[in-house]
């Protein structure tokens, strides 16, 4: 689908923002939908601001693992005969039998980014690459806003501009990286979403001094890293917390990760969804895998031994400034334990600090007030993931991300994504079957005058 100055006149029943593996999933769940119906297709269209599939490409370090299982995965949880599936891409591979003889439920981070992208290949009819949605409106009607319409601008990687019309969109426009208060990325202060690309555009023999902010997965990760890579520099974790906290993927735990963990989510008390962050956060935020922990334990232990020291940790700290100095960055370090402040001097300092969620608003603008919001100011969200209207608005606005707070710790994880988009896509289709037989119902015909 190319990108003009005009407006698209066709109506899509879905216009997806953002081609990550959430839409991704989306638009295999419709596109499946669309083959049990041949004669009624699915209109739906995906737009990517990246040039090309990617996810989270700047932290596929070598040999890092999933923290999900294979099965996971774009589809089979929804649909196992899918052929979408991991299964199917290995069988697609010709690496299912090796992959089976591996006996492992957790492919490398690479393999499965390779699934991803040969799942967007399939689909590739769908998506338009260099896309950047720069707003949504309701259509205009006659004299007023159509209620069951939806306008989304969209500017191309040439500057030009269309708008297209549907009945529905789906937002999945991911996380923002998130860095503490005063701190800007620059060459040398990296965010871990930039982390592969900034490393490798520096030669290692300029990186003596690095430096690591986190206490989770992506920074133990980085750290191991480093540590391999840069044989002569100095690495120094600086983790706000006393030490790494294991992640708990027991059977028992990882329920809150199943489909119908969602429902009793949703329809639970608040003191329940409380219960769930509270006892269940260590399943996935601010924690890392029990190995990652042994290995770097074990390397400081070595170097304990030897007594050639280069991996340093310093726990229960925080970063209190960061400043250029030259082509150095020198970083202020304040310990939660006596108060006291520490200067660092370093080559590069990478944040590992997370990511804020996807807020709706940023796209929706104005027309953000037509949706209801909670008393704590979040946005009210029907167990379909669709926003809850303030108004007559029957157009769907869907989110594949920013629920937590509706939907629970799943809502923007890989764990639930082939239930979570085969709901939507339910959704979507139940609702065009609703509008076709009102449009066809006869109209009664009024009684005759006395």
């Amino acid at each position: 689908m190319g990108i003009t100055g005009r407006r698209n006149q066709e109506i899509y029943d879905v216009v997806g923002i953002g081609f990550g593996p959430s839409n991704l999933s989306l638009a295999i769940a419709l596109d499946e939908h669309g083959a049990s119906a041949p004669q009624h297709p699915v209109k739906a269209h995906f737009f990517e601001r990246q040039p090309s599939f990617g996810w989270h490409r700047n932290m596929v370090l070598p040999s890092t693992t999933m923290q999900i299982s294979f099965m996971k995965d774009l589809a089979t949880f929804r649909n196992p005969m899918s052929r979408f599936t991991f299964i199917s891409y290995l069988h697609a591979s010709n690496r299912l039998v090796q992959f089976v003889n591996n006996q492992d439920f957790f492919p490398t981070r690479k393999e499965f980014h390779q699934y991803l992208e040969w799942a967007a290949a399939g689909l590739a009819d769908r998506v338009t690459y260099g896309a950047e949605v720069t707003s949504i409106r309701p259509a205009a009607g006659s004299g007023d806003l159509s209620p069951d319409l939806l306008e989304v601008e969209v500017r191309g990687a040439d500057g030009t501009t269309s708008v297209v019309t549907a009945r529905n969109v789906a937002i999945s426009t991911g996380l923002v990286p998130r860095l503490p208060e005063g701190v800007t990325a620059d060459e040398r202060v990296w965010h871990s979403s930039q982390f592969l690309g900034r490393f490798n555009a520096q030669s290692p023999d300029d990186l003596k001094s690095v430096a690591v902010v986190g206490a989770g997965q992506s920074a133990a990760e980085i750290t191991r890293f480093l540590h391999d890579s840069l044989p002569h520099a100095q690495v120094r974790a600086i983790v706000p917390s006393y030490g790494y906290s294991v992640a708990d993927d027991t059977p028992f735990a990882n329920q809150v990760f199943d489909p119908t963990a969602v429902d009793d989510y949703y329809f639970g008390t608040d003191r329940g969804r409380d219960a769930f962050w509270r006892y269940h956060r260590n399943t996935n935020y601010s924690v890392v895998d029990a190995d990652v922990i042994r290995d770097l334990y074990q390397r400081a232990y070595a170097e304990e031994v030897s007594g050639v020291k280069r991996l340093h940790f310093s726990n229960l700290t925080r970063v209190a400034e960061v400043r250029r100095a030259g082509s150095a960055t020198q970083v202020v370090l304040r310990s939660l334990l006596d108060d006291r402040t520490e200067e660092l001097s370093v080559d590069a300092l990478v944040f590992a600090t997370g990511y804020d969620g996807m807020d709706p608003a940023r796209l929706l603008g104005d027309f953000d007030r037509h949706f209801q919001r909670d008393a704590a100011g979040r946005h009210r969200v029907e167990r379909d993931y669709r926003l809850v209207p303030a108004s007559d608005l029957t157009c769907g606005v869907y989110l594949q991300g920013g629920t937590e707070h509706s939907h629970g710790l799943s809502s923007s994880l890989l764990s639930n994504i082939a239930v979570r988009s085969g709901e939507i896509a339910d959704s979507i289709m139940l609702r065009r079957t609703e509008r076709e037989l009102e449009r066809d119902r006869p109209v009664e015909a009024a009684p005759p005058a006395a």
